[in-house]
């Protein structure tokens, strides 16, 4: 599910290398994991690979700052779409998703994320991560990510 609202945070990025490619590089958790800013590990709980209702924990860091969440996948297509709900403590937090769409070139991945934690919750999330300004953090991540996804596709 795509939520129908615009994103929190997104960006794009062109990538010579075929949208299949790329889809094995995001759907591969130690992968996406090593060259995430704030995420230091993914690990498959239930299921071992990216297909709806898998689940894997997500370990983030931000300077000493540590936390984890679950994650459920959503929805897997290959070399089109890999989108997870985010939750910590039982509470909804993000939804994620990565589309890729063909290009003569090779292809055109977005990464956006939606801020799903209820408004009690923000403050909280921000002492917890260390991060108040959770939006423009992220759009400042979803960059770096997409750029070192670039590098390590057209460089393997």
């Amino acid at each position: 599910m795509t939520p129908q609202s615009a994103p929190n945070a997104t960006a794009s990025v062109d990538i010579a290398a075929d949208p299949q490619t790329v889809y094995a590089l995001v759907t591969d958790l130690p992968t996406l994991a090593a060259l995430a800013e704030e995420t230091t590990e993914m690990v498959w709980k239930k299921g071992d690979s990216a297909e709806p209702g898998a689940v894997f924990t997500g370990r983030n860091r931000n300077g000493t700052k540590t936390w984890s969440t679950n994650c459920t996948v959503t929805r897997a297509v290959p070399g089109r779409e890999f989108s997870f709900d985010v939750r910590a403590m039982g509470i909804p937090i993000a939804h994620w998703s990565y589309q890729l769409e063909a290009t003569e070139a090779g292809s055109r991945l977005t990464e956006s994320t939606w801020d799903r934690r209820p408004g009690w919750f923000s403050p909280l999330a921000g002492l917890l991560t260390g991060v108040s300004d959770r939006d423009t953090v992220n759009r400042q991540h979803i960059e770096t990510t997409l750029a070192r996804l670039k590098a390590r596709a057209e460089n393997p």
